[in-house]
């Protein structure tokens, strides 16, 4: 019986025509040479057999795919915070904690209103 699994794009990059994993999905676990096994224990939706078609389409793709995993890497780092934003954004949580603590400790109640 010949397989209905394919690889097509649909607007996102190249997919799996059975679902909406995309190789790109996949691409992380073929980088650290994980099993089909292993990929099914993180995506058990997968077949094994749809697994294959998209380590054959990487094979077949090597190139376009690992240019494609490069421009998707570097703009998440470009999204990445920075540093300084980071570091501003956990001061300002402590800040917040600390103020949380201190109306906490004031009148025990936390914003309770007065009872009757």
């Amino acid at each position: 019986m010949k397989s209905d699994i394919a690889i097509v794009d649909l607007g996102r990059g190249p997919q799996l025509s059975t679902s909406r994993v995309t190789v790109q999905d996949l691409v992380p676990y073929l980088q650290r040479n994980c099993s089909p096994e292993q990929i099914r224990d993180v995506m058990p939706t997968l077949s094994l057999e749809e697994i294959r078609v998209v380590e054959h389409y990487v094979r077949e793709h090597y190139d376009e795919v690992m240019e494609q995993d490069r421009r998707i890497r570097s703009r998440n780092a470009a999204r990445a915070t920075p540093p300084e934003i980071d570091d501003v954004l956990r001061r300002g949580g402590e800040k917040m904690e600390a103020l949380r603590e201190q109306f906490e400790k004031k009148d025990g109640r936390n914003g309770d209103l007065p009872s009757r």
